[in-house]
């Protein structure tokens, strides 16, 4: 079952428990979807088939992210149940997120994607990284993977 039909099933399935946090939820995720859908069409300037599972998965993934920075910035100024609230949503969104690798499983992603690119240099970071995002989209932080690869490439460019 791809995504959107996973969301859609979800949504229904909310609607008819009368869960309206998990709803509300939801509906935002599917609007951000068919936000992506419009501008890739408005992008190709043809009929276009929407973004797939990987979109989706990019989608999710920068909505728990704002989620749990939100939350953070609540839990410092005090407001609490605003905190709780984002946290609730960050637990719907997950859901649909696939398992998030361990340090020990990035670091041995990293590796692989080093030697299937044969990046041998720092500019050859694009490449690693284009590689990990197709291949793990969703399941890593990208942005705390970025300096690990780099630390990756300078190593072994300088001899290590």
């Amino acid at each position: 079952m791809d995504m959107r039909t996973r969301i859609t099933t979800a949504l229904k399935q909310a609607m008819k428990d009368k869960d309206t946090e998990r709803l509300s939820t939801l509906r935002l995720i599917n609007a951000a979807i068919k936000d992506r859908d419009i501008a890739k069409r408005a992008e190709v300037n043809e009929e276009a088939t929407g973004c797939g599972d990987a979109d989706v998965l990019e989608i999710l993934g920068k909505m728990s992210k704002q989620r749990k920075e939100s939350a953070r910035a609540y839990e410092e100024g005090g407001r609490l149940d605003l905190a709780e609230r984002e946290l609730r949503e960050v637990e719907v969104i997950e859901e649909f997120l696939p398992k998030q690798l361990d340090d020990d499983e990035v670091a041995a992603a990293i590796q692989a994607a080093i030697s299937a690119t044969g990046a041998g240099s720092i500019r050859d970071m694009g490449k690693v990284m284009g590689a990990l995002k197709s291949r793990y989209a969703g399941r890593m932080d990208f942005g705390k993977v970025g300096p690990l690869v780099k630390d990756h490439l300078c190593s072994a460019s300088n001899g290590g």
